[in-house]
């Protein structure tokens, strides 16, 4: 029972890390044209909007299915593991693990959904890629 209950608390937390992270891409998907620009924080981030059809980096370009199915293997991994015995991760490990799962779990909506991966953050305080919520 209490791992159930676990398993419910976490769940959570990865559905509100996933409704932030699509709340946030549908407002950009609404507001913001393709290759636009809205200024945020000054000198730390501004909002471009770009399609990401690869992973991290835009590596992969193009094979949304491989990452769909990756994605899949890992969350069966994820779950036969946590009930086959318990996961010998802190309470914190579990909440990064949960927060990784709800990015991907996203990003994975986007790739079936768009076909590419809404991106928006790009700071300015450094040369890095554009990111979104759920990276």
């Amino acid at each position: 029972m209490r791992s159930r209950l676990r398993l419910l608390f976490y769940g959570l937390f990865v559905a509100l890390i996933l409704v932030a992270d699509q709340v946030t891409k549908l407002l950009v998907l609404d507001k913001i044209p393709l290759f636009g620009q809205v200024k945020a924080i000054p000198g730390l981030f501004h909002l471009t909007y770009v399609q990401n059809t690869g992973a991290a980096f835009s590596s992969f370009q193009g094979m949304r299915w491989l990452f769909v199915g990756i994605f899949l293997v890992l969350t069966v991994v994820l779950l036969v593991e946590y009930f086959k015995k318990p996961m010998p991760f802190t309470v914190f490990d579990r909440f990064c693990l949960a927060a990784i799962y709800g990015g991907a779990l996203g990003n994975v909506i986007d790739r079936v959904r768009l076909g590419y991966v809404v991106d928006m953050i790009c700071t300015d305080f450094m040369d890095f890629p554009v990111f979104n919520i759920a990276d």
